[in-house]
């Protein structure tokens, strides 16, 4: 009897495994077809996003509670060598203070991120970074702006040397954004100097770019500018991306090896801007993506101190002087009078002075 129960026991397990395995299979089908044409997954992660958004500042906590308690035991003689340093880099402040404090005011206020703006925007939000992941298969970052801020999915992210990347996933109180140097990511850029476009890939390290779509024989060499070709209907026109600084060429490769290091600083920004661009603009990207927020992240609320600033106007150029008249006058010619400039210098023949 024993041993009819156990081997009758051992298919019914295996039909009972068998068939959950179908079922759950029908229902991954039915769920993923539901999700193509309703996109419910992206409720789902914009309401899990926002229920994670605390668990991930108190993850990021340790590691500047780890910094507090090693500052807090540092020996004696560490801070006393440290307190007479800093009071030597005090003397020489207040020399320089005092030397160039004119100078200091007026580049105080020509300084920040809202003088990078390109001509382009229209609006800007300043963010702070929470949280950076610099993998090389994942180059991320976590700002402290949501969709109550107005921040949406494809916004332009830049800071005041270069582009940083685009929003990816936006919460309520938090989006997380894709840096250019992402594997994952590609940039339509132009380069300045022969206006050829090719495309920008993440490398999978925040100090490189990869160019992997240009020939060999293409004119580009260390130095050269990329900025934003426009195309992709995300970033702008002009704004600048990064500077090459290897070109490799192979006689039996098609195509040329190239390596750019990005201008802004993904590695040590505190604070980025997120922009909107003006449609109407001859520099605003191709396809207007940018135009209109998701209806998830449509700005409906929030707090009014963070929200959106209009752009500052920008000074438009001044106008050329006025090029004087070069026409020749003839030798002994008088000067034409105001009341008859057209008078003939002779009289006609026979007339009386």
């Amino acid at each position: 009897m024993a041993a009819f129960g156990t081997g009758a026991g051992r298919p019914l397990q295996r039909g009972g495994s068998g068939f959950r395995f179908t079922l759950y299979a029908v229902l991954s089908v039915v769920a993923m077809y539901f999700d193509q044409r309703g996109h419910y997954l992206e409720q789902v992660r914009y309401a899990l996003q926002g229920a994670a958004y605390p668990i991930q500042l108190a993850v990021s906590s340790p590691p500047a509670a780890w910094r507090w308690l090693k500052e807090s035991f540092q020996t004696r003689e560490a801070l006393q060598a440290e307190n007479t340093r800093l009071r030597s880099a005090e003397r020489d402040l207040e020399v320089r203070t005092m030397r160039y404090e004119a100078l200091a005011a007026e580049n105080g206020e020509l300084r920040g991120l809202r003088e990078a703006l390109p001509p382009v925007a229209d609006r800007w939000l300043a963010a702070e970074i929470v949280t950076v992941q610099a993998s090389g298969l994942r180059q991320r970052m976590l700002l402290n702006r949501g969709a109550t801020n107005g921040v949406f999915k494809g916004q332009a992210v830049i800071d005041d040397k270069g582009l940083i990347g685009q929003t990816v996933h936006v919460g309520p109180w938090s989006a997380e954004v894709i840096l250019i140097t992402d594997p994952e990511h590609a940039v339509p850029v132009r380069i300045e100097r022969t206006g050829l476009r090719t495309i920008a890939v993440g490398a999978g390290d925040t100090s490189t770019l990869a160019l992997p779509y240009l020939p060999a024989n293409a004119d580009i060499k260390p130095g050269d500018l990329l900025v934003t070709s426009g195309l992709g209907g995300v970033f702008p026109e002009g704004y600048p991306v990064a500077k090459v600084t290897e070109v490799h060429r192979d006689a039996v490769q098609p195509l040329a090896q190239v390596r750019a290091a990005p201008l802004a600083h993904l590695d040590s920004d505190a604070e980025v801007m997120l922009v909107w661009f003006r449609e109407d603009h001859p520099a605003a990207p191709t396809r207007a993506v940018a135009a209109k927020p998701d209806t998830v992240g449509e700005l409906s609320h929030g707090n009014p101190g963070i929200q959106p600033q209009a752009a500052p106007p920008k000074r438009p150029p001044a106008p050329p002087p006025p090029v004087p008249d070069a026409t020749p006058v003839p030798a002994g010619t008088p000067p034409a009078s105001p009341g008859n400039a057209a008078a003939p210098s002779n009289p006609p023949a026979g007339a009386h002075p």
